[in-house]
């Protein structure tokens, strides 16, 4: 592979945790596309260098955006799309022709894809965490008008604040609170995550009918996930999530619809 090989990459701080390159070298190599994909160490401090740098590569195609670069990332590119005002986190940032760099977010349809079927109006909804994954949940449910939304986060006034901007009925709940009644539960906060301290919840609020979804997809069977389904309640685990929303990423990367039909191929190679 030559260095004039197109290639995107996935950043974040911590970043080996990542199965962005196995899904896109997956896809890649199925389609007969020669280019490449990779996982890149940034550190907030860097943040900024490494966008100066990668807009000068001709080669570069864009990237991911993971923890904790989500809503710094904004401050740094274009946002054609609104997103900043829309949902206030970027998860993908696309080079163009001139060099000029854009910012998107592909994280609120990944998570819709695999409850989409789902008739989630007027619905009460809880968040934990209230980070840039938070904030494309939030969006998400909104436009399928979930009816109430309660966040449970260390930071009282983050949570508050995206309640209001969404202007969405809801309330906030510390960490340590007792889970209210809902239909459905999404950890989109990094505890569980391997390396993070882990997420203690009592589940016994939640009615039988209650999904739990956790957006954690290292490790993928999580704490939560597994207490969930020791009281046989439905789940949904990270890989999902993870899939939906690289699909959208490499098709503006790469130009090429990734080969779904071998989704089950895929997904045995991520959790092999």
């Amino acid at each position: 592979m030559t260095t004039n090989t197109p290639y995107a990459e996935v950043i974040g701080d911590p970043i080996a945790q990542s199965k962005s390159p196995l899904i896109h070298k997956f896809w890649l190599e199925r389609l007969a596309i020669e280019a490449d994909y990779r996982a890149h160490h940034v550190v907030p401090a860097d943040l900024s260098d490494y966008i100066t740098q990668r807009s000068a590569d001709p080669a570069w195609r864009g990237c991911n955006v993971t923890l904790p670069h989500k809503i710094e990332i904004m401050d740094l590119v274009s946002d054609p799309g609104g997103v900043r005002d829309k949902i206030g986190a970027m998860n993908t940032i696309v080079r163009q022709e001139d060099g000029s760099l854009i910012g998107t977010n592909t994280d609120a349809a990944g998570f819709m894809a695999p409850i989409a079927d789902g008739n989630w109006s007027k619905k009460h909804a809880v968040i934990i965490g209230a980070g840039g994954a938070a904030r494309a949940v939030l969006f998400a449910l909104k436009q399928v008008g979930i009816g109430e939304i309660t966040f449970v986060a260390r930071n009282g006034l983050k949570a508050t604040g995206l309640l209001m901007q969404a202007s969405m009925k809801g309330g906030v709940l510390p960490m340590d609170a007792r889970l209210p009644e809902a239909d459905i539960l999404i950890n989109a906060s990094p505890l569980g995550m391997t390396g993070k301290p882990p997420l203690e919840l009592d589940l016994d609020p939640l009615p039988s009918d209650a999904l739990v979804y956790d957006l954690v997809y290292a490790p993928l069977k999580t704490d939560l996930l597994r207490a969930a389904k020791k009281r046989d309640l439905e789940v949904v685990d990270g890989l999902d999530m993870l899939i939906g929303q690289a699909a959208l990423a490499f098709e503006l990367f790469f130009g090429a619809t990734p080969p779904m039909e071998d989704d089950a191929q895929l997904r045995k190679l991520l959790t092999a």
